[in-house]
């Protein structure tokens, strides 16, 4: 393990993660974690934990690291959007060249019912952006 540990230490969870204090400062050299605070990046809340009061260095770095975490589930999210373009591209090769008829008769309502409600959303969505750009020009 490294010498040069970090100042806090943030435990994930759904919502954001519990934040931890490091230290290694004791006699024994044994590496400390004192929670000090919750974090939610849905909503921005920070809650001390216990009495504790959080000063502004901890603060500060809860902010960013918060910061830093929407950045990461955000380009997840766009990462698993592309696969499920590939799931499609990969379906349909399957459906033309491998698939059985009871295989197909098994997955084909629910592909064409998931697949028109896309549709349907993506439609909506670029006729939204249109009729807005239009409305600024």
């Amino acid at each position: 393990m490294s010498t040069d540990l970090p100042p806090y230490f943030f435990r994930i969870r759904d919502n954001g993660a519990a934040v931890f204090r490091v230290s290694s400062e004791d006699r024994q050299r044994r590496l400390g974690m004192e929670q000090i605070a919750v974090a939610n990046i849905r909503n921005g809340d920070i809650k001390p934990h216990g009495d504790r009061d959080l000063g502004p260095e901890d603060i500060a770095a809860i902010r960013t690291w918060m910061e830093e975490r929407r950045e990461v589930l955000a380009a997840r999210e766009m990462d698993d959007i592309f696969r499920a373009v590939d799931h499609l591209n990969q379906t349909a090769h399957w459906a033309q060249t491998k698939a059985s008829e009871e295989a197909l008769e098994a997955v084909t309502d629910s592909l064409l019912m998931a697949m028109h409600d896309l549709r349907q959303v993506l439609v909506r969505k670029r006729a939204d952006r249109l009729l807005r750009d239009r409305s600024q020009d």
